[in-house]
């Protein structure tokens, strides 16, 4: 009987240790994935091979008339791409001239975004007359891209006017005959 029991005995606890070790799997596993994602805050104008614009003046043909700007440029694109971080809300794109030139108003327009983008574009601020203070072009900008290249992201309007007109902060009286007067537009794309 003792062996019978010991027998009883042996084989209970070799079924439970074997229980214990085929406990190991079940009918569900996991684990875990690491995943990175950058901050990007990247701006550029498009097309890079022909952004450097030419804009001017055409004399009057007639005594007591001003002189006339050319035709606005529509040629050029405000491309970006952002991923934003946690403690900020949203980035914007501000715009500047390095140089203010005497007597003529500098005037640019973002339109809204077209083309190949995705994600939280940002919201133009309309026309604004350029000076060398940062001014938010684009504002609302979360975790997004434009598309990159000419037909995609901001298409920008530059606009000349001879100083005195509305919304104009240069004054005619300032304006000198040049042959060529060079200055450059700063977009920079911000935290707020």
């Amino acid at each position: 009987m003792n062996k019978l029991k010991l027998t009883v005995a042996m084989s209970l606890f070799a079924a439970a240790i074997s229980g214990n070790l085929s406990a190991q799997d079940s009918n569900t596993d996991s684990h875990t994935i690491t995943i990175s994602v950058p901050e990007v805050a990247l701006v550029d104008i498009e097309p890079a091979a022909t952004k450097n614009i030419t804009l001017g003046f055409t004399a009057p043909t007639e005594a007591g008339s001003p002189i006339l700007p050319s035709a606005a440029n529509t040629t050029l694109w405000l491309n970006y791409s952002t991923i934003k971080s946690d403690t900020k809300p949203s980035r914007s794109v501000s715009v500047k001239l390095n140089a203010i030139i005497p007597g003529i108003d500098v005037h640019v327009t973002a339109a809204a975004p077209t083309g190949a983008g995705a994600g939280a574009l940002g919201t133009s601020a309309g026309l604004l007359t350029l000076s060398a203070d940062d001014q938010t072009i684009i504002s609302g900008i979360g975790s997004a891209y434009t598309g990159n290249g000419a037909n995609n992201g901001h298409n920008l309007t530059y606009a000349l006017a001879a100083g005195s007109g509305p919304g104009g902060v240069a004054n005619y009286s300032d304006l000198l005959a040049k042959p060529s007067i060079t200055a450059t537009v700063v977009y920079t794309l911000i935290d707020n």
